[in-house]
C-alpha cells in the first residue's frame, strides 16, 4: 500500500508540474478536487448482532471519508485526459485514468480505467454531486446496515475498471438529445467456488487489476433528453452488462437497469431501477442453506430508489428517498438472509449551502428489514451529519 501510496503521488504530483504555466505543454487544463466527511450514527443494538458494539461489525458507522482529486487535460481539440484519485473506506484508489479522442459529438472513442456507462447515478457518484450523505441501496459501497449479509448493493459505485468505451450524443432539433454507450472491460471477479462478486478485486492493491478469465465483459446504455419546456426537462435511460466472474469462465452474470428522471428549474425528481442476474456454483451443494436443483443455479438481487430534492430557500434543500434491495435465491449456510429477502429504508435530510463549495447534511434514515436480526428486530433507524467541500 505505500508503494502504490507514493506511486500515485509521484504521478500526480508530475502531472501537475508539467502542466505548470511555464511550461505551456497542454492547451487547457482543470484541477478540481471534492471531500466529505460523514458521520454515520447507528444506535447501540441497531444493527443487531447482539453485542455492545454490533454496528461496526454490520455497517459502517462512526467517522467516514470520501475525497478526490481530478485533474482534466485538453491536449488537442480531438484529444484529452483525466486522471481522478479517490480516498475512501477502500483506502487510496485510482477511480479514472483514461484517455479520450473525440471525433466527433457524435463519436468519442475512451480507453483507460474508468466506470463504465450505466445507470443515471454513476454521474453524480462523488458526494459534492449529490445531496445526501449515502448512495442509493442499488448502488451501496458500504454504509448501509446488514452489508455482510447483503454484500453491498446491486452495483457499487463507482466502479472503476480497465478498458475501452465508444460513446457519443446526437441532438434532433434544440429539444431532443439521445446518448449512447458501448464498453468492453475487464469485469467483476470472483474466485472458483465464490458465492457472489467479490467487489473488493476491483479497488484492493494486494492483488493485479488484470482479468482473472482473459475474458470481456461487455455493455452499453442508451438515453434520450427531451425539453419539454423552459426549465423543464426529462430522461430516460437503459442500461446493461454482461459477462464471466470465475477464472474458468463457466458463471456470468448479467446486470440490467433502467432509470427516469424529471428536472423543473431546481427541483428534481429521479427513479431508477437495477438488477443482477448471477450464476451459482452448485459444484458442493453441502455449502448451501437450501437444496440445490439444476433449474435454481443462480440468484438475482433487485434494487430501486425514488428520490426528490426540493429547494426550500436559495441555500437550503429538502431531500427525500425510498428504496429498496430484494434478493431471490439459494444462499450459504449461517447467512441471515432467506431464499425470499428484502429491505426497504426510508430517508429525510437536508442540505444546507454555508457558502460557495461548502455544504452541511443532515438525514435521518429508517430501515425495515424482512429478516429478523441476531436479536430479533426487523427495524432499525441511523442518521447522518456530514460536512463536503468542493475546489
Amino acid at each position: 500500500m505505500k508503494l502504490r501510496f507514493l506511486f500515485l503521488v509521484v504521478a500526480l504530483a508530475t502531472l501537475l508540474a508539467w502542466l505548470s504555466p511555464g511550461t505551456a505543454r497542454a492547451l487547457d487544463y482543470n484541477v478540481a478536487g471534492s471531500s466529505q466527511v460523514d458521520y454515520h450514527l447507528v444506535p447501540r443494538g441497531s444493527a443487531g448482532d447482539g453485542t455492545s458494539n454490533g454496528a461496526s461489525r454490520t455497517a459502517f458507522d462512526g467517522f467516514t471519508l470520501e475525497a478526490a482529486l481530478k485533474v482534466s487535460v485538453d491536449v488537442s481539440d480531438h484529444f484529452s485526459a483525466n486522471v481522478k484519485l479517490c480516498m475512501g473506506c477502500h483506502g487510496l484508489a485510482t477511480d479514472m485514468f483514461y484517455m479520450d479522442y473525440r471525433v466527433a459529438d457524435e463519436l468519442n472513442v475512451r480507453a483507460g480505467r474508468f466506470s463504465p456507462s450505466f445507470g443515471a447515478f454513476n454521474l453524480r457518484h462523488d458526494p459534492a454531486n449529490h445531496r445526501l450523505s449515502d448512495k442509493p441501496l442499488p448502488y451501496d459501497m458500504g454504509r448501509m446496515l446488514r452489508l455482510r449479509d447483503w454484500n453491498l448493493g446491486v452495483l457499487p459505485s463507482p466502479f472503476p475498471d480497465t478498458g475501452v468505451e465508444v460513446n457519443g450524443l446526437h441532438w434532433f432539433g434544440n429539444k431532443v438529445q439521445f446518448d449512447y454507450a458501448a464498453y468492453a472491460v475487464t469485469g467483476f471477479r470472483a474466485e472458483n467456488g465464490a458465492a457472489d462478486l467479490d467487489f473488493t478485486r476491483s479497488r484492493t492493491d494486494d492483488i493485479f487489476y488484470f482479468d482473472n478469465n482473459n475474458r470481456p465483459t461487455v455493455g452499453g446504455r442508451l438515453a434520450m433528453t427531451v425539453k419539454l419546456s423552459k426549465g423543464f426537462d426529462a430522461q430516460l435511460g437503459a442500461s446493461g452488462m454482461h459477462g464471466t466472474f470465475d477464472p474458468n469462465n463457466d458463471l456470468r452474470y448479467t446486470i440490467y437497469g433502467a432509470d427516469l428522471s424529471f428536472r423543473y428549474r431546481k427541483t428534481n425528481l429521479r427513479i431508477e431501477y437495477l438488477a443482477r442476474r448471477q450464476d451459482l456454483d452448485l459444484s458442493d451443494p453441502s455449502r448451501f442453506k437450501y437444496a440445490t436443483t439444476p433449474d435454481a443455479d443462480y440468484f438475482t438481487k433487485h434494487g430501486g430508489y425514488a428520490e426528490i430534492e426540493v429547494p426550500a430557500t436559495n441555500r437550503l434543500d429538502l431531500i427525500g428517498r425510498a428504496d429498496f434491495l430484494a434478493r431471490t435465491g439459494n444462499v450459504l449456510q449461517g447467512s441471515q438472509l432467506q431464499a425470499n429477502s428484502a429491505l426497504l429504508r426510508y430517508t429525510v435530510g437536508t442540505a444546507f449551502t454555508i457558502e460557495r463549495g461548502l455544504r452541511a447534511k443532515l438525514s435521518t434514515e429508517l430501515w425495515s428489514f424482512s429478516d429478523l436480526d441476531m436479536i430479533g428486530r426487523r427495524n432499525a433507524f441511523s442518521s447522518h451529519v456530514a460536512l463536503v467541500g468542493t475546489f
